[in-house]
């Protein structure tokens, strides 16, 4: 079996641009959507959401070569209603509750364990902080691996699948903290 030689780490100022590239890179191929300010602003100003704000973080996977392949994010921003469903953000409000973001990886580098890598240390940065009492995260299922992925690690707390009229079918998940 061939090795992957790759590093998690917290992003640096040099990792802000590729990492920016494989976000927008995801949400152009993956969600079919593009940028959408309403949705993607974080990705413009990625040190503003989540390297300068204190109990938020960036993580990227680097390969063998330095290059920025994946990347993982947390703020402290709970989800908001609308567009989520009132009970959800409800749940998870901002300031307790660590919310999982832009976890990506490029094509060519997935089924390589890297997804999970990112999610352990984000996950080990949310037990760290301390103050907060749950993690939450959202996934689109029409994107490829995404709902099994998640569906390993977390409970379904909501399928907007299964609501009248289908919502915006986005699948909301509780990881366990601790």
């Amino acid at each position: 079996m061939r090795r992957f030689d790759y590093t998690v780490r917290q992003a640096t100022p040099a990792d802000l641009a590729p990492a920016r590239a494989v976000m927008l890179d995801t949400v152009y191929r993956d969600f079919g959507t593009g940028y959408v300010p309403r949705w993607h602003g974080d990705i413009i100003d990625l040190a503003g959401a989540y390297v300068d704000p204190a109990r938020h973080t960036l993580l990227v996977a680097v390969d063998a070569e330095g290059g920025v392949v994946g990347t993982g994010a947390l703020d402290s921003r709970g989800p908001a209603h609308p567009p989520n469903p009132a009970h959800v953000a409800e749940r998870y409000p901002s300031g307790v509750t660590a919310q999982l973001r832009r976890v990506y990886v490029r094509p060519e580098h997935r089924r390589r364990g890297l997804a999970r890598r990112l999610v352990d240390e984000l996950m080990a940065f949310a037990v760290a902080d301390g103050g907060y009492r749950a993690v939450y995260l959202h996934t689109d299922p029409a994107v490829t691996g995404a709902e099994p992925f998640w569906r390993s690690i977390a409970k379904v707390v909501h399928d907007e699948r299964e609501d009248a009229g289908g919502g915006q079918g986005i699948v909301h998940f509780d990881v366990p903290l601790g």
